[in-house]
């Protein structure tokens, strides 16, 4: 589920004119009266729709800020647990009908993204990433239990966190385990539970994390943080945080694989008589020869200058395609040079422009 402040493009400290008016814009750029036909700006529509329904109320924000849902809490486990946080991560539970006792359920694995630019693929390094997550509530220290309690032995399941149910068939008496309904599979209730987070055990919050971004990553490739995920309900285990990498488009350059492609344009007399061009790399400024005669498609190699291969040694090359420019605004004593050098070299061609006013005369005489 998205959250509700980044579908509006508003701070969690937003006032609420500063939310009505974030409403107010998007939800007439997004209507579908001004979008007929269009499926993701209805989505979309909806979606902001839903989220202003939330954070326009004082107490439905009251809690979404505290909760990650403006559904009410309960202090009961098994009954307000799932709903509470399934509304913020979109998961479920993961109790199971078998083996032993379940325990504290490992908490939900996030997604977010990082944008980076060539250079951060090029060369790697660290990025931050700021997301809203659910953390171990510090008054309570995951129990859920309020200080100076804890919680207790479940009376249906005994601590075993199961119920067998012993049931006839065909085949005989069939016995079935399913997680106890009472304390949600983890054999503990909680009798005063934690004014803090009401029994839950975490609380959501905004944290940022460090990204290591390893040289050569592509654009839509995955970095997985251990770890770094949701904390889980009542001492569970946190989950993972899947970071998405999105590469902004580069001025001069364009990856293809792990080379890095440029199309250079030359003029046609360095071209033609050849020249020394510094050339400016990612990695700096390079001499980059161009030889007597050369034509457009012509293909310059610089090895290494790519980008690094991820899973081994060294880099790509950068590949520099020329384009040779010819002139289309040449003044008088250029096209004079360029005459005298074409008859020099015996090649015709157009006779000179003589202008409006010359060719009006030239049409009466």
């Amino acid at each position: 589920m998205a959250d509700h402040y980044e579908t509006l493009g508003v701070d969690p400290s937003a006032t609420d004119e500063e939310i009505k008016r974030a409403y107010k814009k998007l939800a007439r750029k997004y209507h579908p009266d001004l979008n007929p036909g269009d499926v993701e700006a209805e989505a979309r529509f909806k979606e902001i729709g839903s989220a202003y329904e939330v954070l326009s109320d004082a107490e439905r924000r009251s809690r979404y800020d505290r909760f990650g849902t403006d559904q009410p809490q309960g202090a009961d486990f098994a009954g307000g647990f799932g709903d509470i946080f399934e509304a913020f991560f979109g998961g479920n539970m993961g109790f199971g009908g078998g083996g032993g006792r379940s325990g504290p359920p490992r908490g939900e694995d996030l997604e977010t993204h990082v944008d980076l630019d060539l250079e951060d693929v090029v060369f790697g390094g660290e990025r931050e990433v700021t997301i809203r997550t659910a953390v171990r509530c510090e008054p309570c220290d995951g129990s859920g239990a309020a200080v100076g309690t804890s919680p207790s032995t479940c009376g249906e399941c005994g601590g075993a966190g199961q119920v067998r149910r012993v049931r006839q068939s065909v085949l005989g008496q069939m016995v079935t385990a399913t997680a106890c309904p009472s304390c949600g599979g983890l054999g503990e209730t909680i009798e005063t539970p934690c004014g803090m987070c009401e029994g839950q055990g975490r609380t959501i919050e905004k944290r940022t994390y460090s990204v290591e971004v390893p040289a050569g990553v592509d654009d839509g490739s995955t970095l997985r943080l251990t770890g770094r995920g949701a904390a889980g309900a009542r001492g569970g285990s946190n989950g993972d945080l899947y970071v998405h990498v999105r590469v902004r488009p580069h001025p001069t350059f364009r990856r293809d694989g792990d080379d890095l492609v440029h199309e250079l344009h030359v003029p046609f007399t360095q071209a033609t008589l050849g020249a020394h061009i510094e050339y400016d790399t990612l990695d700096g400024p390079e001499d980059l020869v161009v030889p007597r005669g050369t034509e457009s498609g012509t293909t310059f190699r610089l090895r290494g200058r790519g980008i690094p291969h991820v899973r081994g040694r060294g880099r790509g090359d950068l590949r520099v395609n020329v384009v040779v420019e010819v002139p289309d605004d040449v003044d008088e004593e250029q096209e004079s040079l360029l005459r005298r050098l074409a008859e020099l070299r015996g090649e015709a061609v157009a006779e000179p422009d003589q202008g409006l006013f010359s060719r009006i005369k030239s049409a009466f005489t």
